[in-house]
């Protein structure tokens, strides 16, 4: 095992970075010659989605010649197009009568509420129990892997626009987490099924390590022997790569995952890389060899979106970049029904195009990554190509994971639809009237 090499040369120095909330757009002096139009527009959309924002990712990461379409400017400030036009003209209009915060909030929390906060059943379906009662913060919904959102994890050193997880960071009502390290380990300590643990959020490395230690370190006793890895999800690497090397705790922090490792864990950074923008700074590179030297494995995700990542030798690119850093790309997801899903959704046929014309341009080290995938109700179902079957033009799906196992890579076929961009979109082919899954899946809804 490498030893984690403690190296801080001076441009890796320990260096503050401010950090703006949505309130706080205004005194954002990178955005002092960007429209006033806009401007307010972006306001308006910032009291309905949740907007973070530090001074590395704008000083670092954004080209402000090409504003606003540079693709991490995308990523990290709100559009008008990102709400409905009628919600956004209902919260303009509230703005401009100079409402209170207050009144401002109240309909914020309206508008939330018809985004479809919690989508693919995760408050109806996938929450654990014990002794019959539900244990907050835990999701369980396929039968190897249990998602715990740690309290003091549920927010993320900037946010992204199109985050699925966006109700995590908008109020108390729609959050999803717990505190309580005791009732995971006994969840975890019950179920024998489960080998893995995801621990995510928010982003968990915003956590100090101390607390981190407290969820984590009690895996290593042998009543955990079933726990074989540990997944931590993490947007760090781009938001904030300074965690890893320079803030207080940071050689503490390496210093737990390398002990996970060397207890016979398998750790893997599951990091959300959308565009090879985000990878080009010196202090990312350092930040991914000292993690890679605790032992821990980095594995790469990101959606496809609309305005951002559509390009596929771009994420060409981001794939072999990912390998050169010792990283392994792992999933392309398909934006979620959910949030800002209207402004960053892609048609299901383009998405699989854009994957192949990304995935032949690559070399068999990065042709891990799977995908299109949709994180839907019954399952992640991949996109595996359009083609002609009998004369009928269909979809190509599959399940890469499942509520019941059974349905794991038996493919099924879709009546082609270009304007389809999520499962529910879809018919079977053939004159079917249900997919195989259907009915099973239906009675688990109760």
């Amino acid at each position: 095992m490498h030893q984690v090499v403690n190296i801080q040369p001076p441009e890796f120095l320990p260096r503050k970075f401010k950090v703006y909330q949505h309130r706080q757009l205004d005194k954002i002096e990178a955005l002092q010659h960007i429209p006033e139009k806009m401007l307010f527009e972006m306001k308006v959309v910032a009291n309905v989605l949740p907007f973070r924002v530090n001074e590395y990712v704008f000083n670092e990461l954004i080209d402000w010649d090409k504003v606003p379409n540079d693709p991490v400017f995308q990523l990290v400030f709100p559009q008008r197009d990102m709400i409905d036009p009628s919600a956004y003209d209902r919260m303009a209009a509230l703005m401009r009568s100079g409402a209170n915060s207050q009144e401002i909030f109240n309909l914020a929390e309206q508008l939330r509420a018809e985004m479809n906060p919690h989508p693919a059943g995760q408050t109806e379906m996938n929450v654990p129990t014990i002794d019959g009662e539900p244990l907050d913060g835990m999701q369980h919904k396929y039968r190897e892997t249990v998602l715990f959102f740690p309290s003091q994890g549920q927010y993320c050193h900037s946010y992204c626009t199109f985050c699925f997880r966006w109700a995590q960071f908008v109020g108390k009502s729609l959050r999803m987490n717990s505190n309580d390290a005791e009732a995971l380990h006994e969840y975890l300590a019950e179920h024998h099924e489960v080998t893995d643990l995801l621990v995510t959020g928010g982003d968990p490395m915003v956590m100090r390590t101390k607390k981190l230690r407290q969820y984590l370190e009690p895996l290593t006793e042998s009543r955990f022997d079933h726990i074989q890895t540990i997944r931590i999800g993490s947007k760090s690497l781009t938001f904030w790569p300074y965690r890893y090397i320079s803030d207080p705790d940071a050689d503490e922090l390496l210093a737990l995952l390398e002990k996970l490792v060397k207890a016979g864990k398998h750790v893997s950074f599951m990091a959300h890389f959308n565009h090879p923008q985000e990878m080009r700074t010196d202090v990312s590179h350092e930040a991914i060899r000292r993690i890679r030297a605790t032992g821990v494995q980095i594995r790469c995700q990101a959606p496809l979106l609309n305005h951002l990542n559509t390009n596929p030798d771009d994420w060409a690119a981001m794939w072999k970049e990912q390998v050169r850093l010792g990283m392994v790309p792992y999933y392309m997801f398909v934006e979620r029904d959910t949030g800002a899903k209207r402004y960053f959704e892609v048609p299901l046929y383009r998405c699989w195009e854009i994957f192949r014309d990304a995935y032949k341009q690559v070399s068999g080290l990065a042709r891990t990554v799977r995908g299109p995938s949709m994180s839907a109700g019954p399952g992640k179902v991949e996109v595996q190509g359009v083609t002609e079957i009998h004369g009928e033009k269909v979809f190509v799906l599959r399940f890469i994971q499942a509520r019941n196992p059974d349905w794991v890579q038996r493919p099924f076929f879709a009546k082609f639809d270009e304007n389809a961009t999520w499962l529910n979109d879809l018919v079977p082919a053939f004159g079917d009237t249900k997919f195989f899954w259907q009915d099973e899946y239906e009675a688990m809804q109760g």
